[in-house]
Parts: structure tokens; sequence; C-alpha cells
């Protein structure tokens, strides 16, 4: 039997719209062939004839989920068609609910076995298909990401931007308890999300995150640009190094001017904090989600939209 890998499985989900534990199904049974699974999901009755082109999932909502500690916290982004469905409030809560039990599953697939949480008597993956026929639109879990603090002293925190299209999720650590409820503290989780929200470029917390491949990378593009061709080779060393330093520092939260003052870095911002809090703290780790990136979308005019969504009722 060929291997059914997780890039197989999406593939037959964009060519489709069926969901990801039929999909794995139908290539199990059909030895991995795409065109075979295809047939095999439409005679089951789960795919329609139309192989999902105006299915794309690309649409939807990024949302997260907290504990009440602030010791776990989820960022999710879950899919659908058209932005009528993602206001809907069936689908709203949905989301919410989805979120809420990805803190405890450690994969999309794991995620999709698991009881849904207000209908115990089936799956969570039973229950999208069940909101699917409901609504009329391909739905999909797309990803998620969730923190655990587990034993060590800190805060999670989240902000959502623009509706539900931008999400982010943060961890912040300190040294201990009464420092991780400490107001300062969590006031500084809660605005480094907003600025990770706020710096689309941003990718790491610090520099020292950065790989090495990514830093040659940048260094490789420079040493090639045309303005440097006839500069001596030691200059020509100099200029590279300014320019991959300013580069790297516009990927990093912490040497972002703050947005609530431009005056002072992130860093300069968590620099005061500590010296409130009297320990050392940390912004650990950050993860952005942006609905729809890396989605190839099919571009519906509003009248096409409206006619697609009478049209699936």
């Amino acid at each position: 039997m060929a291997e059914i890998s997780a890039k197989l499985v999406q593939e037959l989900r964009q060519k489709t719209g069926a969901g990801m534990m039929d999909c794995k199904k139908a290539l199990k049974e059909n030895d991995g062939d795409i065109e075979a699974s295809m047939t095999w999901l439409r005679q089951k009755g789960i795919a329609k004839a139309d192989k999902g082109s105006d299915r794309i999932a690309a649409e939807g909502l990024v949302d997260t989920y907290v504990q009440p500690d602030g010791q776990v916290g989820v960022l999710i982004e879950v899919n659908c068609q058209t932005d009528f469905v993602a206001r809907n409030e069936a689908f709203k809560a949905l989301v919410k609910n989805l979120a809420q039990q990805a803190a405890t599953a450690d994969s999309v697939e794991s995620l999709l076995t698991q009881p849904y949480i207000e209908k115990s008597s089936v799956t969570v993956d039973q229950f999208i298909k069940e909101t699917i026929a409901t609504l009329g639109e391909n739905i999909q879990v797309r990803r998620f990401v969730n923190f655990s603090l587990a034993n060590t002293s800190g805060v999670v925190d989240s902000y959502i931007h623009t509706g539900g299209r931008v999400g982010v999720l943060v961890e912040l650590t300190a040294q201990s308890a009464s420092a991780a409820t400490n107001e300062e503290f969590q006031s500084l989780a809660k605005n480094a999300a907003m600025q990770v929200a706020a710096c689309p470029n941003v990718g790491y917390v610090s520099i020292s995150q950065i790989p090495a491949e990514t830093v040659q990378k940048e260094k490789d593009i420079e040493m090639g640009k045309e303005d440097l061709g006839n500069k001596p080779e030691n200059i020509k060393e100099k200029i590279v190094q300014g320019r991959i330093d300013k580069r790297l520092k516009e990927m990093t939260l912490l040497d972002q001017p703050y947005i609530r003052d431009q005056s002072i870095s992130v860093e300069d911002l968590v620099k005061q904090v500590k010296s409130k809090v009297g320990e050392e703290i940390q912004i650990s780790r950050f993860v952005r989600y942006i609905l729809g990136e890396g989605i190839e979308k099919k571009e519906m005019s509003f009248a096409d939209e409206v006619a697609a969504q009478i049209g699936a009722k």
C-alpha cells in the first residue's frame, strides 16, 4: 500500500471539499490514487462532481481560547467558503467550541476524532459534516496551535484583530507564580500579542532565535545586489553587515518600536516591566495566523458570491 502523506490528504481535500478523515480513508481504499479516491468519495456521496473548484474554503475565522488561569491557550483557523457563513452565529459557535477542544488535541486529525463538546454522541468530524449540510458550504479545520505552561510560571494570552481575520497567541514566562499574576506582567502579555498582530513581518522574538540558514540567505541576497558590484571587498562586507543587522531587527519582536509609545522598543518595555516585577521575565514565543494565508482563493464578485450562497441552499 502506498504511503498516505499529509500532503496527499490535503490535495484530495482541496479537490473534493471532503473532510480530512474521509479523504484519508478514500486514499487508503484506493492505494493513494487521487483520481480513484475522488471517484470513491463521489460514490459514497461525500464529494460533489464539481471537484471542489468553487468550494475552496478560504474565508472563515481565526479565533482563540485561553483557560481562565492563563496556563493554556489555543489559536485556531477554521475555513468556510464565503464571508456570509463566516458571520453566521452557528459557524462562530462552532469555531469557538473547536478552539476550546483543541486545548487537549495534538493535531487536526486527533481533534476531529474527539466527541464534540456540545453533542458528545458524535465526533467533531461528524458534527462538522452536519454543519456543512445545514449551512451548505465546505468547512475545514485548517490548523491550530496550543501553548501549555505546564510546570512553568507565566501566562498565555491572545489577541484577535479585524473581526477574526488575524489572531495571535503569545507566551510569557517568569520565575515565580507571584510575578505571573502581577498586573504589569499580565498587561505586558496582552500588549505583546497586540504588537505581534500589528507587525506582520515579525517572525521571531529575538535575533538569537533566527535560524542560521535564514541569516545566510539574507547575506546572500545582499551580497548579490548590483549596487555593490564596484565596491572593494572590505567595504562591501561592512555595507552588507549593516543591511543584514537592519533586516534581522525588522524580523524580531523585541526590536520593534512599541505601538503604544514609539519612543521605546518592545525590549525596553520588557525591561521596564521586569524592574516593576522584580525578577527575570521574558516573551518566550508567539504564533500569528492570518486568515486564508497561503490558500489559492477563487475570486468572486459580490453578485457571484450571493448567487453561490443562494444556489447552495
